[in-house]
């Protein structure tokens, strides 16, 4: 499979990665309902038989859960699996030792010693200031125990502020993690994307899939109802569900001429960007399959044009 090398110089990954939000938080995804490690395992074990090795979670996700099911799993295989988790700076944490002590954790928890790419979870770091943060980020590159720094929901000028830090110091910003879909591309009209470009960053795409609508299983007169936080969520009412019908069409037109589903050309439609590596969160190992059937094809330029005409509302 190809790969695609995280910024400058960072480690090379495969072009669409595992998201594992969903591993053991109950609070969101109600882990423990219909899913469980078993299913967790299985969907890790897919991953790798499909070729997809680049997993992104968060010391945040299930309260270390995440970071724990990934440790466990990784155990198991002689694979090399990329690893990409992220650091919350929450008010307590202000110094740099707070920043390499919660590495350590993250590392204590996924069992080992380095970490392809750490990234700062959100932009607002309370008592911490960027500098400090950026530092201490780019003595743990010195020390070994991150292959790249990247940041997560940082704006165009955030991005250029943190990258102009970290080059102080000989470390390219490799990622900014940002919500990125055909129905969420306000990271293209706030110059986020022709930034990235211009700084050599790479675009990881959060929801890129956009909770679900853009699998085409919700739908006005469908039978398919959404549950938990998608119940109260404007997009999935009926008002909501009518203004991304033309999308959904189109993505099923394409999808019956390639023999794929709306979401796997959704997933191509990002991939088809360059510089952008969809992050499709799973649970399971027929959700694994169905995310992988992005992989291995391409969108023609002229198809790839009439999403980006279709999907302009969302800019």
């Amino acid at each position: 499979m190809e790969t695609i090398t995280l910024g400058q110089n960072g480690p090379a990954v495969t072009p669409l990665c595992i998201g594992t939000w969903a591993w053991g938080d109950k609070l969101f995804w109600n882990y423990g309902d219909r899913y469980g490690p078993e299913q967790l395992q299985e969907a890790f074990t897919a991953a790798l038989e499909a070729g997809v090795t680049f997993f992104d979670t968060a010391e945040v996700y299930g309260t270390g859960k995440s970071e724990k099911f990934l440790g466990q799993f990784l155990q198991q295989t002689q694979q090399p699996v990329q690893i990409a988790t992220k650091f919350g700076p929450l008010p307590w944490r202000f110094t740099a030792q707070s920043i390499s002590d919660a590495l350590t954790n993250s590392l204590k928890r996924l069992q080992l010693e380095r970490i392809a790419l750490y990234q700062v979870h959100w932009p607002f770091a309370f008592f911490l200031s960027q500098k400090t943060l950026m530092n201490a980020l780019a003595d743990e590159v010195k020390r070994g125990r991150i292959a790249a720094v990247g940041v997560s929901n940082y704006s165009a000028e955030q991005m250029r502020d943190v990258h102009q830090i970290l080059a102080t110091r000989g470390v390219p910003l490799a990622v900014n993690q940002v919500r990125y879909s055909l129905l969420s591309r306000q990271v293209e009209s706030q110059g986020i994307i022709t930034t990235a470009r211009d700084l050599g960053v790479t675009i990881l795409a959060y929801s890129p899939l956009a909770q679900g609508l853009l699998t085409g299983k919700y739908s006005i007169d469908g039978a398919q109802t959404p549950s938990g936080a998608r119940k109260i969520d404007s997009r999935f009412k009926k008002q909501g569900l009518q203004k991304i019908a033309p999308v959904i069409s189109l993505l099923r037109n394409f999808g019956e001429k390639y023999d794929r589903t709306p979401a796997q050309v959704a997933l191509n439609w990002l991939i088809a960007q360059g510089n952008v590596i969809p992050i499709a969160g799973v649970k399971t190992a027929e959700q694994v399959g169905q995310n992988a059937g992005a992989l291995g094809w391409r969108l023609s330029d002229d198809e790839i044009g009439e999403l980006e005409q279709v999907s302009r509302p969302w800019l």
